[in-house]
């Protein structure tokens, strides 16, 4: 039974948001993302190569996300999220010691694999907690506020990235993103998780699958509610990636890099922290969100200038808004002993939807300026906004 706000125990909520805000924090707080992609360039990589690598990403947890989701309703999920970010931090280790094709590629397997057993697990564990608390209700503003606390985290090591660079090279970078990692997975150990053991825990991971997956199939709102995730998520996760090469193409000098991607997303953070108002939006805001965030996308990137990468990080911020409105819509209409599981079937669209976008951008590039390949993947998302217009108006018809 849920609880009313006044009840709601509000010691035990902030225990479970503080422990969330710094996890998400220090989980993003990592001095390599802004220069990763300058890394694999400077060690030699071709697009293509450094294509395949974001690939791989993806490719690992296409193999590992709903395995892990399942594992994620079947036991601990708090285990499994600090058992994630030590698996990355081996991964950062192995690019700085090592820098070659091959050992980028192991990292990112690692990377791959710690972010499949943090999908699902976080989100399902915070929502049923909250849940337990009376507090379901501020799920889309608390996960605002920790996207918005992993974006702070990333806006900082973007700040930090370039001084360090300047001072230690790669070595220093790795090395600060690697402790970051360790104090991820100790932050992790304080979540609290009340869950008593579910009566699915005894089934084989494909009874398990196929409950789930009944589930959507018998409701056609969690089926849309799914789909969403991936089309509001993938285009612009990838895109992320070739950000550094984008603003480069402007023509500034690779220290200055860093602190335009920070404005990239600190744009990002502000869309974040406008989750919990932006939840009454319905399916016809939603896509004028993802249109205007298109049209911006697109103008900014083909403006090659300092002012189309503002347009660039509007576009960032309403499509980040639009995932955590995504991702609430979602948590909302599935059940509690199916969530980790079908959060991951929702994550598993998005990867594969991402390697589909590392493929088509890869493609493009060969013939195609860094600006053009943004402004054409901007698309997607029109197409997604006509749907959800669609949906919205066969809805209202009588």
């Amino acid at each position: 039974m849920t609880l009313s706000p006044a009840r709601v125990p509000v010691p035990a909520v902030r225990r479970l948001t503080t422990t969330l805000y710094g996890y998400a924090f220090l989980d993003d707080f990592v001095l390599l993302y802004p220069v990763y992609a300058l890394l694999f360039a400077d060690t030699g990589m071709s697009l293509w190569q450094i294509s395949s690598l974001f690939a791989l990403w993806s490719v690992t947890g296409v193999v590992l996300e709903v395995p892990s989701g399942v594992w994620a309703d079947a036991m601990s999920r708090r285990r499994l999220l600090w058992i994630g970010p030590l698996l990355t931090a081996a991964g950062f280790a192995l690019w700085v010691a090592v820098p070659s094709y091959w050992a980028f590629a192991a990292g990112f397997v690692l990377w791959g694999a710690g972010g499949a057993l943090g999908s699902g697990a976080l989100e399902a564990l915070v929502y049923d907690e909250l849940d337990r608390l009376g507090a379901a209700g501020r799920y889309a503003r608390v996960m605002g506020r920790a996207r918005a606390a992993r974006l702070l985290g990333t806006v900082t090591s973007i700040g930090l990235a370039g001084p360090v660079l300047a001072q230690g090279g790669y070595a220093a970078v790795g090395a600060a993103s690697f402790l970051a990692c360790v104090l991820t997975a100790l932050t992790a150990t304080r979540f609290p998780e009340h869950r008593v053991r579910p009566e699915s825990a005894g089934e084989s991971w494909a009874t398990t699958l196929r409950t789930g997956l009944a589930e959507v199939r018998g409701d056609r709102t969690v089926c849309g509610a799914l789909l969403l995730v991936p089309a509001v998520a993938a285009v612009w996760g990838a895109l992320d990636e070739y950000t550094p090469l984008l603003v480069r193409d402007i023509g500034v000098s690779e220290a200055t890099v860093p602190y335009l991607i920070m404005l990239i997303w600190a744009g990002v953070t502000v869309g974040s922290l406008l989750a919990g108002p932006a939840e009454r939006l319905g399916s016809g805001g939603l896509a004028v969100l993802l249109a205007g965030a298109a049209l911006a996308l697109s103008v900014g990137a083909t403006a090659r200038s300092l002012a189309g990468i503002a347009l660039v990080s509007l576009a960032f911020a309403g499509f980040q808004l639009a995932e955590v409105l995504a991702d609430a819509r979602l948590q909302h209409r599935i059940d509690e002993s199916r969530r980790a599981t079908l959060t991951s079937v929702a994550s598993l669209g998005t990867e594969l939807a991402t390697v589909a976008a590392f493929g088509v951008y890869a493609l493009l590039g060969a013939d195609m300026a860094h600006s053009t390949v943004f402004a054409v993947l901007a698309i997607p998302y029109l197409v997604t906004a006509a749907a959800l217009a669609r949906a919205r108006a066969a809805t209202a018809r009588p």
